[in-house]
């Protein structure tokens, strides 16, 4: 944990990594605090505006449970088990008794279509399932490919089916009396698919360690976590990286309750009015949000805010930003950098020092970041290169999920390289300058190009398609596609629009083009390969619905 101190170099000099060589998540983010007195974890606001709470010690009997009804439907240390579920009470209880069974838990995007899902099941050779009715209708389409899928919890069933069983009545029939497993700091406990820029998706493999390793981002990013914490939220799904361990289980870890709630979509009144109610005190808010929250015109119609701290990672803030946190939320928002491999390992912190505009903060305490060249080699202050950091960290991820190649290629020596562009400044000081690769940030969500056009490519109408970033004001990047179309096909808005309906059901609803463009051809490679730089510098207009 960050002890208090003066200023930054201290903070940073005091800091010592604790792992012990026995740990685990669950027992670390609930079952310690499980001690009968009914300690408040988790509140829940349902759809329809109904609030449920709930305790450590009610999570922590339901995990047991659900670790039993697993045990029991042969789910064993190592074995991978998919979670399809929004924020709510039953996807917390899953991934607490994954851990505790010692098995990896791999969390899952309910916008994902039915080619995502699909993708990942079978990757990570999945052997059971939690999801809702929605999910149980996509993967009915896809079923029949996951041959080892044998198990399917539905937590909107109520009796046992052929192909499902009822989530809760699995859980009443346990007896509780689950020991959890005695796992190791470096055993694998999840499985998070990140998009790349070519190719599938990769799973990046973390180890129970992986909260511990991201205590001090999020301490640091919220000026000293948990000093004057009383409830914690973020709008992020609890399948990504910033949900699930910039919130979830790093509050839990402190004993600090959080607050859930599922948007169909993120609406800035509906959002204010949500932590307005329910008095959250620290929360994390990708860029867009904020955008967004900055456009109510009269927030005191939506109620006061209780906030101390917020956080917010995935673009750059800038300056407006920044003033508008200071005038509308009377506090400085901090900003965090990192990715899915390698999280929380860049932050500024309001207590600590002055933000400075254009970087993306210091180097948490305990993470060793340098700017590298290809080779390497460490560069000076001031010189551009790859945002590096060395290893072994605690926060750092295994590698990625049956892919060795891909793993050994993003180390270079003793560094993980992120793919990012940066340079160090005198006052250490890291100003992001630049993606190395082709990923899309739109509101918030790191876009990987070609799942993207692997789903394109499957509509008749396309015979090549490329996808790239455009910039938006209020989402940063909207996604483009630019396609080449099949012979007897010709571009209309009404084929446009259909072949987004295409891409939001195969892919995912959040990465459907925004944007579509026709063209004769693309710009290649003589290899056969897009130039997307190309194409990011031709196209920054097009059709879009």
């Amino acid at each position: 944990m960050l002890q208090a101190q003066s200023d930054y170099t201290k903070t940073r000099d005091a800091f010592e990594w604790v792992i012990p060589l026995h740990y685990n998540m669950g027992v670390d983010a609930c079952d310690k605090w499980a001690d009968g007195s009914g300690r408040l974890a988790l509140i829940y606001q349902t759809a329809q505006g109904a609030v449920e709470r709930y305790s450590f010690d009610q999570l922590k009997d339901w995990s047991d449970r659900f670790a039993q009804a697993l045990r029991a439907q042969g789910v064993e240390r190592g074995d991978r088990v998919g979670i399809f579920l929004p924020q709510a009470p039953e996807t917390a209880i899953a991934h607490l008794a994954l851990y505790k069974l010692g098995a990896i838990a791999v969390p899952l995007f309910t916008l994902f279509g039915t080619e995502a899902l699909q993708f990942r099941l079978k990757d990570s050779g999945a052997r059971a399932l939690i999801t809702h009715n929605e999910g149980m209708a996509k993967l009915a389409e896809i079923r029949m490919d996951l041959p080892a899928l044998n198990s399917v919890f539905n937590i909107e069933a109520t009796t046992h089916g052929a192909d499902q069983h009822s989530f809760w009545e699995a859980i009443k029939v346990q007896d509780g009396s689950f020991t959890p497993v005695d796992t190791g700091a470096e055993d694998p406990a999840i499985i998070i698919y990140t998009s790349g820029t070519t190719g599938k998706p990769k799973g990046a493999l973390h180890a129970q360690r992986i909260l511990l390793g991201h205590l001090p981002g999020v301490e640091m990013s919220h000026n000293f976590f948990p000093q004057n914490a009383e409830l914690m939220w973020t709008p992020a799904d609890w399948a990504w990286i910033g949900g699930l361990l910039d919130v979830l289980l790093p509050a839990w870890h402190h004993g600090v309750p959080v607050l859930a709630c599922r948007f169909p979509k993120f609406e800035p009144a509906a959002a204010w009015r949500l932590m307005s109610r329910h008095g959250v005190t620290h929360t994390f808010l990708p860029p867009t949000a904020l955008k967004m929250l900055r456009t109510i015109t009269n927030p005191a119609e939506y109620g006061p805010l209780k906030l101390v701290s917020v956080a917010s990672g995935g673009e750059s803030l800038g300056l407006e930003l920044i003033e508008w946190g200071r005038k509308a939320l009377g506090l400085t928002i901090n900003e965090f950098y990192g990715q899915t491999e390698c999280n929380m390992i860049v932050s500024s912190c309001a207590v600590l020092f002055e933000p400075l505009i254009g970087s993306i903060g210091k180097p948490v305490p305990g993470h060793d970041l340098r700017i590298i060249d290809d080779a390497g080699n460490i560069l000076p202050d001031g010189t551009e290169g790859h945002i590096a950091v060395r290893r072994p960290d605690p926060v750092m991820f295994l590698g990625y999920w049956n892919n060795p190649k891909a793993s050994e290629e993003k180390f270079v020596g003793d560094f993980l390289v992120t793919g990012d562009q940066g340079v160090y400044d005198a006052q250490g000081f890291i100003r992001f300058v630049g993606r190395g690769d082709d990923v899309i940030t739109s509101a918030g969500y790191r876009v990987g190009p070609g799942p993207i056009e692997d789903g394109l490519l499957g509509h008749p109408a396309v015979r090549l398609a490329a996808v790239i970033g455009v910039p938006d004001a209020q989402r940063t990047e909207i996604i483009k596609a630019v396609i080449v179309l099949n012979d007897g096909f010709e571009g209309s808005p009404a084929l446009i629009a259909q072949i987004q309906d295409h891409v939001r059901h195969k892919v995912a609803a959040h990465e459907y083009p925004r944007l579509i463009e026709f063209v004769e051809s693309l710009p290649m490679t003589t290899t056969g390969k897009v130039m997307r730089k190309v194409l990011r510098e031709q196209h920054i207009s097009g059709l879009s619905t």
